[in-house]
């Protein structure tokens, strides 16, 4: 049919020029089971052209960007982009697979004369997904490090390459099928075609296994990813490494790698997200006079000034002293608090010096009101 006789794609259909993708996709189905063949048995020529007029709208308003050409230059503007490809037949059973229920409906290759009845397509299948955990130690969670786990999965067996068979002379055609890998039958007016369960669509069956992988088309194998680990991260975080997963069946996108990490405790830090916190011991008179005192952190010791007065249970921050945030970025901060240690025996020498210092100090040993600064300071410490 020439450019100057083709009906309007719209018009075939029967929708307006606005319409959107489902009433396109409506339309076509409504005019693929009206014009299809075999319902037409009297008519089977004039059938097959609207059947394949229908289609070929079909594949221009389904697409968006030949639909836009086609709204603007009209018929000139598609030239043999119409997608009606070798490729074409199979792309419409699997976009109408949601509303017919079967895979090869019609026979596109004997109807568009697209090279002949091929094998049916197997089953694609995205390969599965992988799970490794990681342990590590604090400093290495705190510092991040770049490592290598050895992951065990199943490759493509590398003799027969996924086939399963003895290269060479390991496959047969399929006697099912004749090789066609499909099998054909009648259901009312349609002529239905289903992939061929003897040989999974692929036309030919394993005669002699493959001696590497005894059929199965994959090996076990130890493989060694390289992986980087972000500073900061903490027990449970998960991090993906795309396509290191078990292989695809049938030519099918692998399977991802995913890592888990858990971190051990630290003996004298506590981790909240990336804030770190800690208790630093001091002795009556370094509380009451004051005093510098050196504070381990992830970078070495720090100096850290004590006021005089200093409370037992008092808190101190450090900026930028704990760990990296590996979501948000920058670092978080480090808290000291202090404990008064109280002793719990003295030397005579001491007793004296502290029944000395008693009788300087009065403290009137009655229970504080709740809104003074004792009961504040005891909320500060247990909260």
């Amino acid at each position: 049919m020439s450019e100057t006789t083709k009906r309007d794609y719209y018009e075939v259909l029967g929708v307006e020029r606005g319409a959107g993708s489902d009433e396109i996709k409506s339309a076509y189905r409504k005019a693929a089971l009206r014009w299809h063949p075999d319902r037409n048995p009297n008519a089977k020529k004039e059938a097959e052209e609207r059947f394949r007029e229908a289609t070929e709208a079909y594949s221009v308003l389904s697409d968006p960007q030949k639909r836009a050409v086609y709204d603007r230059y009209g018929h000139a503007g598609l030239g043999d982009r119409t997608g009606m490809g070798p490729d074409f037949g199979q792309t419409i059973f699997e976009d109408f697979q949601d509303i017919f229920g079967f895979g090869d409906l019609f026979g596109f290759e004997d109807l568009f004369g697209t090279g002949g009845r091929r094998p049916g397509r197997r089953h694609v299948e995205r390969g599965a997904d992988l799970r490794y955990d990681l342990q590590l130690s604090f400093e290495q969670a705190a510092a991040g490090i770049h490592t290598k786990i050895k992951v065990s999965r199943h490759d493509v067996c590398g003799t027969c390459h996924g086939a399963g068979a003895k290269p060479g002379v390991g496959m047969v055609t399929c006697q099912a099928c004749h090789g066609r890998g499909q099998l054909r039958y009648q259901q009312g007016p349609l002529i239905i075609s289903r992939t061929c369960s003897s040989c999974g669509g692929r036309g030919r069956v394993i005669r002699e296994v493959c001696p590497q992988c005894n059929g199965r088309g994959r090996v076990e194998q130890d493989r060694t990813i390289e992986v980087r680990i972000p500073a900061g991260v903490d027990s449970g975080t998960r991090l993906r490494i795309s396509g290191e997963g078990e292989p695809g069946a049938n030519g099918g996108s692998p399977g991802d790698l995913y890592i888990y990490v858990q971190v051990q405790e630290h003996p004298f830090f506590e981790r909240r997200g990336s804030d770190l916190y800690c208790t630093i011991p001091l002795s009556i008179p370094q509380a009451a006079l004051g005093t510098e005192i050196m504070v381990p952190t992830l970078d070495g010791e720090e100096r850290l000034r004590i006021p005089e007065g200093a409370q037992s249970g008092q808190m101190f921050r450090l900026r930028g002293k704990g760990l990296s945030n590996p979501h948000e970025g920058g670092r978080g901060d480090l808290y000291v608090t202090i404990q008064v240690v109280i002793p719990a025996k003295l030397t005579r020498e001491q007793r004296k010096l502290f029944e000395a210092l008693a009788e300087t100090l009065s403290v009137e040993n009655r229970p504080a009101e709740r809104n003074s600064g004792f009961f504040e300071r005891i909320k500060e410490i247990f909260s």
